[in-house]
């Protein structure tokens, strides 16, 4: 004679995906054994839970593997904020949610990657007491969203930093290589993280920071609603050809003196003022604080019409005199702003035209 286990497990084999209530009308019990029996199948590995609540369905592993039209395109799930733990929520994700299990190579790396960092970013610096994760497939788009209700990346960053504003705080995440615990993050979760989406958005109160690297630029809003705490969002097309060794190699700098670190950085002039002008010498020390860290420096001039000398002085003359080891790069520069460097540099650096 069959045991309950076995007649259930017989019952999938006929029904392909099976509800709780088809439990109860098989065994003829209450609606709390069939569930803690089905429990216990899944925690034995022998059933796949599909969903969550009442609307759960379970199905034999061997089926699910070959039919994931079963399971939801949407994992959603807010976590306590105690004693959580990255890695776990990423297992709970992969058991779930076996689409991940699906991914290309390239796309999977870069997934655990960025999920992880930001992740961890909110467990450990957002002193929120809970964190939402949410992983939708929308056609050929995988997007997750990490979202939080603390105190906010770029005024945790402003405060930790005695910074005067967030919108500093913003541009010094565009740098890299920061972090408001040093002994434990190298700070570069963020950055490497927003290079390897095709889109990535980082929200947090009055600022939302875009990163588009579809068409290569950067937007700053202010949205018309205050998101308080954190919101991170991050996109990639299943098909993309892009790989983590390819954006972690772009921002190490192989030279002959190098040990392989990230010790190469990108800034966006464009991000640096709000009126569109670079005038004055502040705003370029402004833009080199933290600079000092790096081994070569790519300077985007994209959608810069004009600088000041003063400007253009302090990066190509006086920044390049102090740290002549340090390689600076200038790419996407128009007439204006081309003869204004080049007025001031009196060492060598790289020119790169405007794409």
């Amino acid at each position: 004679m069959l045991s309950n286990q076995e007649r259930v497990l017989v019952f999938a084999i006929k029904k392909k995906h099976l509800r709780t209530a088809d439990v109860v009308s098989l065994l003829n019990v209450s609606r709390q054994r069939a569930h803690a029996l089905l429990s216990n199948l899944v925690k034995e590995e022998k059933l796949v839970k599909l969903g969550s609540t009442a609307k759960a369905s379970y199905a034999l592993p061997e089926y699910a593997q070959t039919h994931l039209e079963i399971y939801p395109i949407r994992f959603h799930k807010i976590y306590a904020n105690s004693e959580l733990e990255e890695e776990i929520v990423l297992r709970e994700v992969e058991s779930r949610w076996p689409y991940i299990r699906t991914l290309r190579e390239n796309i999977s790396y870069i997934f655990r990657y960025g999920f992880l960092e930001m992740l961890n970013n909110a467990i450990e610096h957002s002193e929120s007491r809970s964190v939402e994760v949410e992983i939708v497939l929308k056609g050929s788009i995988l997007n997750f969203v990490i979202n939080d209700s603390g105190v906010g990346v770029f005024r945790n960053i402003m405060k930790k930093k005695h910074l005067l504003s967030e919108l500093e705080a913003i541009q010094d995440v565009m740098k890299g290589k920061l972090t408001t615990a040093p002994e434990n993050h190298s700070g570069q979760g963020i950055f490497f993280t927003s290079k390897m989406a095709d889109v990535f958005y980082l929200e947090s109160f009055e600022y939302q920071l875009i990163m588009n690297n579809r068409v290569e630029d950067v937007f700053l809003k202010k949205p018309k609603k205050t998101k308080r705490g954190t919101r991170v969002s991050f996109s990639i097309a299943l098909d993309s050809q892009r790989k983590t060794e390819d954006v972690f190699k772009k921002y190490t700098n192989l030279g002959e003196h190098s040990d392989y670190g990230f010790d190469r950085t990108e800034v966006k002039v464009k991000l640096y003022t709000r009126e569109g002008s670079y005038l004055s010498r502040s705003q370029a020390r402004r833009i080199l604080v933290g600079l000092d860290k790096f081994e070569s420096i790519i300077f985007d001039f994209k959608k810069v019409e004009t600088v000041g000398q003063a400007f253009a002085d302090e990066i190509f003359r006086v920044f390049h005199s102090r740290y002549p080891d340090i390689k600076l790069i200038s790419t996407n520069m128009n007439e204006s702003v081309q003869f204004m460097v080049k007025r001031v540099d009196l060492g060598e650096h790289e020119t790169k035209p405007l794409f």
